[in-house]
C-alpha cells in the first residue's frame, strides 16, 4: 500500500518548514526538507543573489521526487517542504504518487518578507524574494489536490487550520 505525501508549498520564507515540521510533530511522519536537495551549485547561486531557473530546479525536484516515490512505495508518510511555484513543478512532483496532498502557503509580499528579513542563517536572502513572487504560478481550482492556507501572525490558529483541513482531506 502506498504511503501519503505532504508537500507544505509556497515562496521563500512562508513557513513551508514551520508548519512542515508541526505536521510531522503530529502525526509521525518523515519530514523532508526541500532546501536539502538543491545542490551545492545551487545554493551558491541563491546565496549570490541569482534566482534559480527551471533548468537548476530540474535536478533538484527530481531528487525530492525519488526520495518521495521510495518512501512512499514502502508505506511511509511523507511530508515535504518545498516551494513548488509552478503549475509543472508540482505535476512532477505528483507523478506516480497517487495520494499526494499540497498546502500552498499564501501571503503577502511584505508580511513574507517581514518574516524573512528577520530570520538568520539562511542561504536564501530576503533580496530574491520578489523574484519568487515572479515566478510563482498559484494552484487553481482545477489542482483539487491543493489546499490554500491564508498565512496570519498567529501561528497556532494557522497550524489548526492545516490539521483540520488535513483531517478533512483524510491525511491525518
Amino acid at each position: 500500500m502506498q504511503g501519503k505525501c505532504i508537500i507544505v508549498m509556497g515562496v521563500s520564507g512562508c513557513g513551508k518548514s514551520t508548519i512542515a515540521k508541526a505536521i510531522e510533530k503530529k502525526t509521525g511522519a518523515i519530514f523532508l526538507e526541500g532546501d536539502d536537495f538543491h545542490s551545492p551549485e545551487n545554493i551558491a547561486k541563491m546565496h549570490n543573489g541569482h534566482p534559480l531557473t527551471d533548468q537548476d530546479r530540474a535536478g533538484w525536484l527530481a531528487a525530492i521526487h525519488t526520495k518521495v516515490g521510495e518512501l512512499t512505495s514502502e508505506g511511509k508518510e511523507v511530508i515535504v517542504s518545498c516551494s513548488a511555484l509552478k503549475e509543472n513543478y508540482r505535476n512532477t512532483l505528483r507523478n506516480h504518487i497517487s495520494k499526494i496532498q499540497f498546502i500552498y502557503l499564501k501571503g503577502s509580499f511584505s508580511l513574507i518578507h517581514k518574516w524573512m528579513a528577520a530570520r538568520k542563517g539562511h542561504f536564501m536572502p530576503a533580496a530574491l524574494l520578489k523574484s519568487q513572487f515572479d515566478t510563482l504560478q498559484e494552484p487553481t481550482t482545477k489542482e483539487k489536490d491543493v489546499i490554500t492556507i491564508y498565512l496570519q501572525p498567529n501561528l497556532k490558529k494557522e497550524i489548526y487550520e492545516v490539521y483540520e483541513r488535513l483531517r478533512a482531506k483524510g491525511f491525518m
